[in-house]
């Protein structure tokens, strides 16, 4: 049976070796009812274009050029769209994949956190868009809590993710 992951599963499943989640700072504020929150390690600019075909042959990703924080540990963006990396490394089984939602508070300093699906079987530290549209720009500070991931158990195993982007940011 399929089924969102309670505070209490995520607990377990982070106790577990491999852990469900890794590298987080503080378990008791990024342990949520119904997720876990990521926090922020790194952020870069895109530098030039980027393209997908129609098969991975064709995909092709944007440089990036990365941001450093201030001695406060803040950084000031303007307006534009960023790649952000998270802190912790997710390890999913192949009986629970995840969707990630920035955090409320993102929202309402007109920030937009934009993810993809975190398949059954994925291992990595993952990356995610992260648009400025408050015309005032946006002050972030490094480790700031950016998205919660939401935990679904699948109603039956699955092979588990094999691709491109399987151990991403680990080392």
């Amino acid at each position: 049976m399929s089924a969102v992951l309670s505070k209490s599963d995520i607990k377990h499943l982070v106790e577990q070796k491999p852990p469900l989640v890794e590298g987080y700072l503080d378990l008791s504020q990024q342990l949520q009812p119904n997720g876990f929150d990521l926090t922020l390690r790194d952020i870069a600019m895109f530098q030039n274009w980027g393209q997908m075909g129609a098969d991975n042959a064709e995909r092709r990703l944007p440089d990036l050029s990365p941001l450093v924080f201030g001695q406060d540990g803040f950084i000031d963006l303007i307006p534009r769209s960023y790649l952000i990396t998270y802190n912790e490394i997710v390890h999913l089984p192949n009986t629970v994949m995840a969707l990630g939602r920035p955090r409320s508070s993102i929202l309402r300093c007109g920030v937009n956190i934009g993810t993809a699906v975190w398949d059954a079987g994925y291992n990595g530290r993952s990356q995610s868009l992260m648009v400025v549209y408050n015309t005032q720009g946006f002050r972030v500070q490094k480790n700031a809590r950016m998205m919660q991931l939401v935990f679904f158990r699948l109603s039956s195993e699955t092979e588990g993710y094999s691709g491109t982007y399987q151990g991403e940011n680990i080392k």
